[in-house]
């Protein structure tokens, strides 16, 4: 622990969306101190697929940035020596209107400058062997996409950033309060210019008018993993099937998309009641990570769903073939949706900025959210 008190940049959160703040400020010469309230981040930053996602953002700013946050997350992996595997992914189709939505996309693509392109079943079983072929009509590749373990880089990055870049990190320290430039913080007080308040889906501790005033809700998710399989037993791209369409704002636009909706609503109507779509990741160690859920705001409570979990298992098997799944883990995770914007952010007090999460984008959003934020500070 260093005996420095004085810092230009106090972040409150080791999450994703701190940590990204903390490595965008430090590589701009800035001192930094990163505080935690846990003994490690444990909320929705290591609670997720892991996926790098901007195939899923909306055409234009936010499809850009999620491109640039891409970016940097890759020059971070390099230069930490995280794992990390450019999957890329593949949206997969069985029924001819989930094949109409991913054609319309991949038409639009290079103009709203996605690069998809469409692939047969024989080009998708080529590429994973584990996707079943039972109707399989084709489906859409997009090769941005990267595969990262959460739990590893959310543990291991502090870690680099402190070595690399003399990022100080408290924690089990939670800021209870900021008066520029004091820092009150378990039970100590630092000194910080600025403070950035990362703190995910705590309404209360820090700012709690604010937050009530902002119209952000909490969103629970749940999540499965599967035992660890060995190197006979690969994924390749990320996989997503014809719910996934319907939850991501990326295929908003394709004409045939509310069609599909309305097959989903009536043919499957527990699905769309707890918005479930249905996506598969595998990280490094073999395990393979599947889910998710949306419930929302007064529907959330602390107990799992085994309804849930069935729903999202039945409808997996629909397109990946799992050779004797054993699921090793499930989990739920909660994080803060924002009703209108994508990086909601305040300025609730001098000196003080607050970055809400990006509803659900954290892992994909975050480097670029962090570059923005910090411009605008300049």
């Amino acid at each position: 622990m260093s005996n420095q008190t004085q810092w230009d940049v106090a972040v409150v959160g080791a999450g994703i969306m701190g940590l990204a703040h903390a490595y965008t400020l430090a590589k701009r010469g800035k001192r930094v101190i990163v505080f935690e309230r846990n003994p490690r981040a444990m909320s929705a930053s290591v609670r997720n697929f892991g996926m790098l996602w901007p195939v899923g953002l909306w055409a234009g700013e936010w499809h850009r940035r999620a491109i640039r946050s891409r970016d940097i997350w890759l020059e971070v992996l390099q230069q930490s020596g995280i794992w990390h595997e450019h999957t890329g992914s593949l949206h997969l189709a069985y029924r001819d209107d989930e094949a109409a939505v991913l054609r319309e996309f991949i038409e639009a693509g290079p103009q709203a400058g996605y690069d998809c392109e469409w692939r047969d079943a024989q080009q998708i079983l080529e590429q994973s062997p584990l996707v079943n072929s039972d109707n399989l009509i084709g489906g859409m590749w997009s090769p941005t996409e990267v595969c990262v373990d959460p739990r590893q880089v959310i543990a291991a990055l502090p870690g680099w950033l402190n070595k690399t870049y003399g990022v100080q990190f408290e924690f089990n320290c939670a800021v209870t309060a900021y008066d520029q430039p004091k820092v009150t913080a378990g039970g100590r007080e630092w000194r910080a210019d600025r403070l950035i308040v990362c703190s995910g889906e705590d309404f209360q501790t820090l700012y709690p008018e604010t937050f009530a005033a902002s119209g952000m809700i909490r969103v629970k998710l749940q999540m499965m993993r599967s035992q660890a399989y060995g190197a006979d037993v690969k994924l390749g791209p990320m996989l997503a099937a014809g719910l996934t369409l319907c939850h991501y704002p990326a295929f908003g636009d394709c004409p045939s998309l509310p069609a599909l909706r309305e097959r989903f609503e009536r043919e499957l109507p527990e699905y769309v009641r707890y918005g479930i779509h249905v996506m598969a990741s595998q990280h490094g160690s073999g395990e393979i990570t599947l889910g998710d859920s949306h419930e929302y705001g007064d529907d959330i409570t602390p107990f799992d769903k085994d309804e849930i979990d069935q729903l999202i298992l039945e409808y997996l098997r629909k397109f990946l073939i799992l050779p004797n799944l054993h699921i090793a883990s499930r989990w739920q995770g909660v994080y803060a949706k924002h009703p209108t914007e994508v990086a909601y952010n305040a300025q609730p007090a001098p000196g003080a900025t607050i970055v809400g999460s990006p509803s659900g984008r954290g892992m994909t959003m975050s480097f670029g959210i962090a570059e923005m934020i910090v411009d605008s500070m300049e």
